[in-house]
């Protein structure tokens, strides 16, 4: 549910012609994810449905990984981009926890010549606060435009959404299923369902 409200807060604040969801395939700086790639894009799509605006479930980091490549967000963007060409205006979505390990993520700095990178924080949250790198306050800081700005250019530029007050974390979700705490309130039931169907995240 936090994805999903995430996808949709920004979706409306930006007037989306499209929201994409992107599973990670083999993400390098994560453990076993406790559900293959075709299942947790499945899941997406049931926990994505209904919305009132395109969802796409893009596979390209699955993808990948099935080819037995690690997944990098530059290399996803960098498709999205060549998809889509040089004009459009892509966001890329992120929580407050991410940014906070951007400085490791691969290339990170080049993340701004493809899209806009928009971070949804809880409340209280600021840049400078110590959990976020330096050099990474100092970038988004520097780069930090307008809803308007972000809709009308391709690339380069970042917003807070500092009223973002869904504080969900998917390793804490998939802990309390392996621990029998099957009717969570964080997941949609129809992946509840998938997840009891195909015998997922148990101990």
């Amino acid at each position: 549910m936090g994805h999903v409200a995430l996808g949709t807060h920004f979706s409306s604040l930006l007037h989306a012609d499209e929201l994409r969801v992107i599973p990670a395939g083999a993400p390098w700086q994560k453990s076993k994810l406790g559900a293959t790639g075709q299942q947790r894009a499945e899941m997406a799509g049931l926990a994505f449905a209904g919305l009132p605006l395109p969802v796409v479930i893009d596979r390209q980091e699955i993808a990948r990984s099935e080819h037995g490549q690690a997944s990098y967000t530059i290399d996803t963007l960098r498709q999205v981009r060549a998809e889509l060409g040089p004009r459009a205006s892509i966001v890329f979505l992120m929580g407050a926890d991410q940014l906070q390990r951007l400085a490791t993520w691969r290339e990170w700095q080049q993340l701004f010549e493809y899209a806009h990178i928009c971070v949804a924080a809880r409340p209280g949250f600021a840049l400078n606060d110590t959990a976020v790198p330096q050099v990474v306050a100092e970038e988004f800081s520097r780069r930090l435009g307008s809803l308007e700005s972000i809709r009308n250019t391709p690339h380069g530029l970042t917003y807070l959404a500092q009223d973002f007050a869904v504080d969900i974390s998917a390793t804490e979700i998939r802990a309390a299923l392996q621990r029998g705490n099957r009717a969570n309130p964080l997941v949609s039931p129809l992946v509840l369902d998938y997840i009891e169907q195909h015998n997922l995240y148990k101990s």
